[in-house]
């Protein structure tokens, strides 16, 4: 039974985050080894007290999700949302890709990309990539600056070697640069467009220094850096990154763009699974 349209709002919320991307998310780890600086997962986990800052980086393999068998759903799934795919539990992410898609559905893999894990993936799902499309994380082409916001991440030519290597492999190849990392986003988008089959998406640090406060990244280094990344981002460097970019068929906004610009922001129910 549908909802009465004077309910609607209790079932469809303006799409942001992960749900312009996909209708569910799926994950089966707690914590995350690359410890990103800006990270809203850990941000959340810490706040109701799933984690702490100290233990983040330890990854906990919920057994419960990783054997769970997914039905056949309508929409794409984003996997993994709120940890990453790590040399150290590869095999456990190819049994959880794998329940995915068991039954046919289509999986958006969202990853600062390892090498190893990417290759790994492309050559088991090989039969399954019509069902499959890649979203490799890149918000700068500079390492250093990876290092710093990204410290256990992989740096920025093993992320472009992925990109190529799912690309030549004959999978469908996104990017996202949300967050943009610095001023230099040109140069992102210059050395991964030949690899994109379908879009790269432009978004802001959301919440940034919200973020760094709970996640307990508040040295004066880092506070000084985001400052630089927020003044960076204000509305009128982002009011001309979009003018610089809005005819580029393969740039896809984010929602704190989209907000800033006047580009409606359309609704959603996803969820996770």
């Amino acid at each position: 039974m549908k909802p009465a349209s004077r309910d609607l709002g209790k079932y469809f919320k303006k799409t942001f985050g992960t749900y312009e991307w996909a209708s569910f998310n799926a994950n089966f780890i707690s914590g995350c080894k690359h410890d990103c600086k800006y990270c809203y997962s850990k941000e959340m986990a810490i706040r109701f007290g799933r984690k702490t800052n100290g233990d983040w980086r330890n990854e906990e393999i919920r057994k419960e999700m990783l054997f769970k068998k997914f039905k056949k759903h309508n929409g794409t799934i984003m996997f993994p949302s709120s940890h990453d795919i790590h040399p150290n539990h590869l095999d456990e992410a190819l049994i959880f890709l794998q329940n995915i898609l068991f039954h046919g559905n289509n999986v958006l893999i969202v990853s600062k990309p390892h090498y190893e894990c990417i290759k790994a993936i492309c050559f088991r799902f090989s039969r399954d990539k019509n069902h499959i499309m890649f979203r490799f994380t890149i918000g700068s082409a500079n390492s250093g600056v990876l290092k710093f916001w990204e410290p256990g991440a992989p740096d920025f030519s093993e992320r472009l070697k992925s990109l190529k290597y799912a690309y030549k492999k004959g999978f469908k190849t996104s990017v996202s640069c949300e967050p943009m990392l610095d001023n230099n986003i040109d140069k992102v988008i210059e050395k991964v467009s030949p690899y994109v089959t379908d879009a790269i998406w432009i978004g802001k640090a959301n919440f940034l220094s919200r973020r760094l406060k709970t996640n307990n990244c508040n040295d004066r280094e880092t506070i000084k850096r985001a400052r630089e990344l927020m003044k960076w981002q204000s509305d009128m460097n982002i009011h001309e990154l979009y003018k610089q970019y809005k005819k580029n068929k393969k740039i896809k906004w984010k929602d704190s763009i989209k907000k800033i610009v006047g580009i409606e922001i359309p609704k959603h129910n996803g969820m996770d699974i």
